[in-house]
């Protein structure tokens, strides 16, 4: 059986599969077309049964009252489960999986994903996902107050078994970054000096077994030095490694801007259908910073693993709050997919950070 694509050549081509469609519709015909979700709870909004695709989610929520929580889109989690396994294949604060972190929405627009108005309370994902048995779809609820999720899952049914052994992936993951103290060093060499020469310090967007493809990631920062000197938070290099390779990696690049398809320590915020920056951070780029690529051109193949990283900061000098969600196809069985941080460890630090140590452990236990 030939599968047919999505793209503008083939819409002429005679499709045998079926278009189905999960929704949060009221059944009983009335308007109520929301799923009531309560905190501490994990519902599952679909299952799917056979062998199929997903090509497209829309999603959006609100508290009941329709108020705007703050950072719901950080306390909200979003799982898949592909083909009967026990270990989710996605993984990832509902906003984080649609694209941009820190628990905000913004309206952007890129290839596979997208958040759209009114203020990018409206998800959407066109990555498409396989499955050859069933599929099944979680969200898991730590807001303060119940919501009202709305919600579409559209797919494809197939009377054949799918055509790759590949299935989506999708994890989140945030650390507090350890650099060195920019007070012990000129701010030259805390910004451009020294030499990396293993890799090993850089902070890891993706750390997978098995045989696949990565196709991006997004990558949000919160810049926590506040400074009159020079504070770009950049200069970090970004090394994929392939198979296990040694540094340094076929994948070599020559800083951050550079891997996310920028140039000159950017602040204009722009969206195109594979690279973006959709948060540019305050002046002399403190704040928060939200950056996406999509491979989906040029996705990175791997025979038996792959590990994607980046520096923080020129040989991983800088101190500051990272958090990713990166996207790949891969065989099964993928590596064990741990518990998602507390809710308290995946809210957004504060904007102006306090100025000693034990303070800022109290705001983030790390």
């Amino acid at each position: 059986m030939s599968f047919v694509g999505t793209s503008l050549r083939d819409l002429y081509r005679v499709r045998d599969s079926k278009r189905k469609r999960a929704s949060s519709y009221d059944t009983t015909g009335g308007n109520r077309d929301f799923l009531k979700i309560y905190p501490g709870d994990a519902v599952d909004i679909c299952e799917l049964e056979g062998s199929g695709c997903i090509t497209h989610i829309w999603m959006t929520m609100a508290p009941l009252d329709d108020d705007v929580e703050e950072y719901l889109h950080r306390k909200v989690v979003l799982r898949m489960y592909w083909d009967g396994e026990e270990n989710p294949s996605v993984q990832a604060p509902i906003g984080d999986f649609f694209g941009m972190g820190h628990g905000i929405t913004k309206n952007y627009s890129s290839a596979p994903l997208q958040m759209s108005p009114e203020d990018g309370r409206a998800l959407n994902c066109f990555f498409p996902m396989p499955f050859g048995k069933n599929a099944r779809i979680e969200i898991e609820s730590n807001a303060d107050d119940p919501i009202k999720f709305y919600f579409y899952v559209d797919y494809e049914v197939y009377q054949e078994e799918i055509d790759s052994p590949l299935r989506f992936h999708a994890l989140w993951k945030r650390e507090l970054t350890k650099g060195i103290d920019d007070k012990t060093v000129s701010n030259a060499i805390y910004c451009f000096g020294g030499k990396n020469t293993t890799g090993d310090e850089n902070y890891v967007i993706l750390d997978a077994a098995g045989k696949g493809h990565y196709v991006g990631c997004n990558l949000n920062i919160h810049n926590l030095r506040y400074t009159q000197e020079w504070n770009w938070y950049g200069e970090g290099d970004d090394m994929i490694f392939i198979d296990g390779e040694a540094w340094p990696p076929s994948l070599h690049g020559t800083g951050m801007e550079d891997y996310f398809n920028t140039a000159w320590c950017p602040q204009q915020e722009q969206s195109t259908p594979y690279h973006g920056l959709i948060l540019g951070g305050d002046p002399n780029w403190a704040g928060k910073i939200s950056a996406y690529r999509y491979h989906i051109q040029d996705p990175v193949m791997f025979d038996k693993s792959i590990k994607v990283t980046i520096e923080h900061g020129h040989n991983n000098h800088r101190s500051d709050d990272y958090s990713s969600t990166a996207y790949w196809y891969q065989t099964e069985p993928h590596n064990t997919i741990h518990p998602i941080l507390p809710v308290k460890d995946r809210l957004p630090l504060p904007d102006i950070l306090p100025q000693n140590e034990a303070d800022l452990k109290k705001c983030f236990d790390y």
